[in-house]
């Protein structure tokens, strides 16, 4: 595919290459840590499961809300994920990932797949994912989306992951958010299936929705 990112999943950037803002001549004093988290509070965002596999063969997955599109054409998500993760390593390894976003009623799931558990995929159902065989939480998941590696840079303490969309199943279901420390269902009800002959709204990545 002519317009695929060039796949960079063998390892983590190198942490000594610095962006612009970490050169501290250059930047103004950033916000303390419980401003930045009281801002971020305020902003509303869907829950998503991001899975994989690691290198053992065994799902890896954690509970995410910093998803966003980055382009339509190629079809580039983002997710940022902790470098330390044991799911980001898996995520390197294997080179693709899931994105399982969480319908209303999953808000167990998304408090399961955010704490250190022994076992996250014990407490729920998943099967692989119809094209990738990606891990695919059947019972929690309105929509699924199959992504590969496209690129990786590592941010802070994080690492921002754009992964190229190779599949997507979409059933009905209202989706579930998480703001201001809770969770709620999106007041807009539930959205309709996906199917390939019904055209969805189009929106601009990076416009508001």
């Amino acid at each position: 595919m002519a317009s695929r990112l060039s796949a960079s999943h063998a390892a983590v950037p190198d942490a000594s290459r610095l962006l612009p803002w970490q050169h501290r001549d250059t930047v103004g004093t950033p916000v303390p840590l419980d401003g930045f988290r009281a801002l971020m509070s305020a902003f509303p965002a869907g829950v998503a499961v991001i899975t994989t596999y690691g290198s053992d063969g065994d799902p890896r997955g954690l509970t995410c809300t910093s998803l966003a599109s980055v382009t339509a054409e190629p079809p580039i998500l983002s997710v940022c994920l902790n470098t330390r993760g044991e799911t980001l390593q898996a995520l390197c390894d294997r080179g693709a990932f899931a994105v399982n976003l969480l319908h209303d009623r999953a808000r167990h799931t998304a408090e399961v797949f955010a704490k250190p558990v022994a076992d996250r995929f014990a407490h729920t159902e998943w099967q692989p994912s119809p094209e990738a065989g990606l891990p695919w939480l059947t019972d929690d998941a309105f929509a699924t989306a199959e992504c590969e590696v496209a690129h990786l840079a590592e941010i802070g303490d994080h690492t921002l992951v754009l992964g190229l969309v190779t599949g997507v199943v979409r059933a009905a279901g209202t989706p579930l958010l998480y703001g201001a420390h809770r969770f709620a269902a999106w007041p807009g009800g539930e959205l309709p299936e996906f199917r390939r002959d019904t055209a969805l709204p189009t929106v601009a990545a990076g416009t508001s929705r």
